[in-house]
C-alpha cells in the first residue's frame, strides 16, 4: 500500500522528532512529513513567539509552504507561554489533524514539551488570586527564596524535592497552587501520570557525534549573524516592556541584548552565544536520554520512523 494512501485508523502512534539544536531533527520531520501525509506541530518553547525567527530558526517560508507547521508564531513575545498551555494548544492541533486523516508529527528540543506528551502530565488548571500570588512573591523575596523554600518543603516536600532552592518561578507556582487549592502540585501530576498519555506516541531523537553537533552548531551561529540576528534583537529589545520577560532570554537574544548594553564586546558575544548553544545541546541531550523509550537514530533515517510508524500496525 502507497504510504500517502495509508488511512490515519492504520497509524500505530504519533511519531515525535526530538533532539538537540542543530542536529537535523527538522528536515528529518518534513521528510516524514511528506511521505506520510502529515503535518509538523513544532514543539519548540521559542519559537512559538511572534517575530523571533532568526534566533530560534524558525521554518523558512518555502519550508512551510512545502509542509504545513503548527504551534508557531502564536504568541507576542510579551506573553506568558507555559507547558499547560502549550499541551492544550497541542492536543487541540492533534484532534484537528486527525479530524482531516493528517498525521501529527511533532519536531523540537524542549525537552519538558517532549515529556509532557509522553507521559500524558496534566498541569494544575489553578488560576491564582492575584493577592496569593502578591503575599508569595513578597515572602519569596525577602529572604531570597530561604522562607518560601522551607514553606515548600513543608507543605509539598515531594516538589520541593525536585526544584532548585533558586528557581523562584517553580517554587512561587507550587505556592500558589497549595495555598489556593489546598492540594499539592505534586499530587497533579501523579493523577496524570496513573492516567498515562493521552494519545500513543513515540519519540525518536537525533544523534549525532559530538564533535559534528557542535561544529554544525558553530556554523549555524555565523548563518544567524549574516542573516540579521544582530537587527532582529535589536527590534525586540527597543520594545522596553520586554524587560525581564522569558522570549528574551533565548540564546543568541540574551547575549546580544547584553551587547547592547556595554556588558561585552561584539566578538565576544558572538562566541558566547556559541558556547551557550553547545552547552544547551548538551543539557537536551542529557534530559532526552533520561528519558525513557526513546529511540536514537541518525538523522537520515527517517525510513526508522516511517516503518516504525506503518509496520507496528501491520
Amino acid at each position: 500500500m502507497p504510504l500517502l494512501s495509508l488511512p490515519i485508523g492504520q497509524i500505530s502512534h504519533i511519531p515525535i522528532i526530538a533532539g538537540p539544536t542543530a542536529s537535523g531533527k527538522s528536515a528529518l520531520a518534513i521528510k516524514v512529513c511528506t511521505e506520510l501525509s502529515g503535518e509538523l506541530v513544532s514543539m519548540d518553547s521559542m519559537q512559538i513567539y511572534r517575530g523571533m525567527n532568526i534566533g530560534t530558526a524558525k521554518p523558512t517560508v518555502d519550508e512551510q509552504k512545502m509542509i504545513r507547521h503548527h504551534l508557531i508564531d502564536i504568541a507576542n513575545p510579551d506573553e506568558k507561554y507555559s507547558v499547560a498551555r502549550y499541551l492544550n494548544d497541542a492536543y487541540r492541533v492533534i484532534e484537528e489533524l486527525l479530524s482531516k486523516e493528517k498525521l501529527p508529527v511533532f519536531c523540537g528540543g524542549t525537552g519538558q514539551y517532549a515529556k509532557s506528551l509522553m507521559d500524558g502530565i496534566e498541569y494544575s488548571p489553578i488560576t491564582v488570586i492575584p493577592e496569593i500570588r502578591r503575599e508569595i512573591t513578597e515572602l519569596y523575596d525577602k529572604d531570597h527564596g530561604i522562607s518560601a523554600y522551607e514553606e515548600l518543603k513543608r507543605v509539598d516536600p515531594e516538589s520541593a524535592e525536585k526544584i532548585h532552592p533558586n528557581n523562584a518561578k517553580r517554587i512561587i507556582r507550587a505556592l500558589e497552587v497549595y495555598r489556593q487549592s489546598n492540594r499539592t502540585l505534586s499530587s497533579y501530576r501523579e493523577s496524570s501520570l496513573q492516567k498515562g498519555p493521552k494519545y500513543p506516541f513515540k519519540i525518536f531523537v537525533v544523534n549525532l557525534p559530538r564533535d559534528l553537533l557542535y561544529q554544525r552548531i558553530d556554523q549555524r551561529v555565523d548563518q544567524m549573524i549574516a542573516k540579521g540576528l544582530e537587527d532582529e534583537v535589536k527590534k525586540i529589545w527597543e520594545n522596553q516592556s520586554l524587560a525581564g520577560e522569558t522570549s528574551v532570554q533565548a540564546i543568541g537574544y540574551k547575549e546580544f541584548v547584553d551587547y547592547f548594553e556595554g556588558i561585552r564586546t561584539y566578538n565576544e558575544t558572538i562566541e558566547i552565544i556559541k558556547q551557550r548553544t553547545r552547552n544547551y545541546a548538551k543539557r537536551q541531550i542529557t534530559w532526552f536520554r533520561s528519558m525513557k523509550e526513546t529511540i536514537w537514530i541518525d538523522p537520515d533515517e527517517d525510513s526508522v520512523i516511517i516503518d516504525s510508524i506503518t509496520l507496528d500496525y501491520a
